[in-house]
C-alpha cells in the first residue's frame, strides 16, 4: 500500500516532470520539507511533505484552469479526494493569500481555510529557500530572484514586495522550531 507521500511524488511527477526546471524545483522542495519535519508535530510530517510535492501542480496545463496555480492546485487535488490539510496547505503556499488579492481572486482562494500554522510556515520555508533549478538558497536569495525575475508591473512582483516581510517571519519560526536550534 502507498503512503500519502508516495502518491503525492507519483503525481507531483505526473503533471509537473513535463514542465522542465520546474520538476527540478519540486523535487528540491520535497527533499527540503523532508528536512524540515523536525519544526513539526510527527502527525503532521506527511502531509508537509506530501504538500511539498503537491504545491506547483498547478502549473499543468491540464489543471491550471484559472492560471492562479495555488487554487488550480488545490481545487484538482480537492476534486481528487486528497485530505483537507494537504490540499489547504497548497492552496496558501508560499503567500498564495497576497498574490490572490492582487489577481483580483481572495474570493475564490476562500474556498480553502487559511490556517497560519507550523506546517505552512515549514512548506513556506521549503519553497522559498529553493530556486528555480531546486538551488538551495537563503530567504533574501530567493525573493530576490523572485523579483528580479518578474517586472514591476507583474502581479508576482508587486505580491513579493508586500508578502516578502512577512513570509520571512515563517521562515524564522521554522527555523526556531527545528530541535538542533534548541540545544540541550
Amino acid at each position: 500500500m502507498a503512503t500519502l507521500v508516495e502518491d503525492a511524488a507519483r503525481l507531483a511527477e505526473q503533471l509537473v516532470s513535463p514542465l522542465g526546471r520546474r520538476w527540478s524545483h519540486v523535487q528540491a522542495v520535497a527533499a527540503r520539507a523532508g528536512e524540515l519535519t523536525g519544526a513539526v508535530r510527527p502527525d503532521q510530517a506527511e502531509h508537509l511533505v506530501a504538500a511539498a510535492w503537491l504545491h506547483d501542480i498547478g502549473y499543468a496545463p491540464e489543471i491550471g484552469l484559472t492560471k492562479f496555480h495555488p487554487l488550480d492546485g488545490a481545487r484538482h487535488l480537492r476534486d481528487l479526494g486528497w485530505p483537507a490539510d494537504v490540499v489547504n496547505l497548497v492552496a496558501h503556499h508560499s503567500g498564495a493569500r497576497f498574490e490572490a488579492a492582487e489577481r483580483g481572486m481572495s474570493e475564490q482562494l476562500d474556498e480553502f481555510p487559511f490556517a497560519d500554522n507550523p506546517v505552512l510556515d515549514a512548506l513556506v520555508t521549503a519553497d522559498l529557500t529553493t530556486g528555480p533549478d531546486g538551488e538551495r538558497l537563503t530567504y533574501d536569495e530567493r525573493i530576490a530572484e523572485i523579483l528580479k525575475r518578474y517586472p514591476v508591473t507583474d502581479p508576482v512582483h508587486r505580491t513579493w514586495v508586500k508578502a516578502a516581510p512577512i513570509l520571512k517571519e515563517a521562515v524564522h519560526r521554522t527555523t526556531s522550531r527545528l530541535p538542533e536550534s534548541h540545544p540541550k
